[in-house]
């Protein structure tokens, strides 16, 4: 049997090993590591994919920039609560596609009074409502990740999901990562950053809680292409058309064209459902110039700004007595203006006919 060619590196005594590998160039090998092939190493995310995803899909990121700056204006000059009540069915869109399913009225009654179930013990209905003050307003994540996340400066936070209330314990550099990250894509799009931030948090975050903040954090990113910071547009709708916007898979560019595009569809959606609002409150205000005392008015404001109103959160939202709401709301439903969507004689709900 011919014995094998010794290779360099070995002694003459250890020919006969010729399943080792030979010497290697490496010098930074970390100690007592195999001595076997290493595989390349890769960033997870590249930021030269990334810019070429961004380079060839300009078009369609132009037609989004063009859209969100419609919005942007929309909401600057149109009447109050118009942002409030985009986040509200942004908050619940989000919270359907990552599984909790809260619906609009739950999310109204959570936000305006704490009213939930007893079975929330997920954390559901804290997870929406977070989202929707985030949406809503507030510090941004480029003015600090952590404190957007209500996180501490040490990192992520996890915890055991089947454990309600149980206390968080820290995976350290989850933040400090996405931060690092976001510095490297500096010079890309906001579009195309957000689209980076959306991924890498989905890889970064604690399980339970990652999608929603991913995808909250993304689209308060987004929200810097405002025209006047704090006012206007705070947030890029990303899921008032379906989970479009989040179903990209693979290499960058098919990832960036889906979000992309399902940004672009979201924020249609929401221009659309902003012209039937303000449609609705002309005709609101024209069919109650007959009525007298100042509930009428204050219960069109509130059904604009909220999705669904019970009578206690009309008597909050316009200060005036249980009585006088409820008797104004049976009025509005009956001149056609708005809809009981419970059918019960207890605990009604109130939606406008938009």
């Amino acid at each position: 049997m011919t014995r094998p060619h010794t290779r360099p590196g070995l002694a003459a005594d250890d020919e006969d090993l010729w399943f080792l590998p030979g010497p290697t160039d490496e010098e930074d090998l970390p100690p007592g590591a195999a001595p076997l092939p290493t595989a390349p190493r890769r960033a997870l995310f590249d930021m030269a994919e990334w810019r070429a995803a961004q380079d060839r899909a300009s078009g369609a990121l132009a037609d989004l920039a063009q859209a969100f700056g419609e919005l942007d204006l929309r909401l600057r000059l149109g009447p109050e609560g118009l942002l409030h009540r985009l986040a509200l069915r942004e908050a619940a869109d989000l919270s359907w596609w990552v599984g909790d399913r809260i619906a609009a009225d739950r999310l109204c009654l959570w936000q305006a009074r704490r009213l939930g179930s007893t079975d929330d013990a997920d954390q559901a209905l804290p997870r929406a409502g977070w989202a929707l003050r985030r949406l809503s307003g507030g510090a941004a994540p480029a003015e600090g990740l952590a404190r957007f996340l209500d996180r501490p400066q040490m990192g992520n936070l996890q915890a055991d999901p089947a454990t309600p209330g149980a206390q968080f314990r820290a995976d350290p550099g989850a933040v400090a990562d996405l931060s690092q990250l976001l510095a490297e894509a500096a010079d890309l799009h906001p579009v195309t950053q957000t689209a980076v931030m959306f991924h890498a948090w989905r890889l970064l975050g604690a399980p339970q809680t990652r999608d929603m903040e991913a995808a909250v954090l993304a689209a308060r990113h987004a929200g810097q292409m405002a025209r006047r910071a704090g006012a206007g547009a705070t947030f890029l709708p990303l899921a008032q058309s379906g989970p479009g916007t989040f179903r990209g898979e693979g290499p960058p560019a098919r990832k960036f064209a889906a979000w992309v595009a399902g940004a672009t569809q979201a924020t249609l959606a929401a221009l659309l459902h902003l012209e039937r609002l303000e449609a609705w409150q002309d005709k609101a205000r024209a069919a109650i110039t007959d009525l007298s005392g100042r509930t009428p008015a204050r219960l069109v404001d509130c059904l604009m700004r909220w999705t669904h109103v019970s009578v206690a959160l009309a008597e909050a939202e316009t200060a005036t007595s249980r009585a006088s709401c409820q008797r104004n709301l049976d009025l509005l439903a009956e001149r056609g203006l708005i809809r009981e969507l419970t059918g019960q004689g207890r605990y009604r709900v109130w939606a406008a006919r938009v």
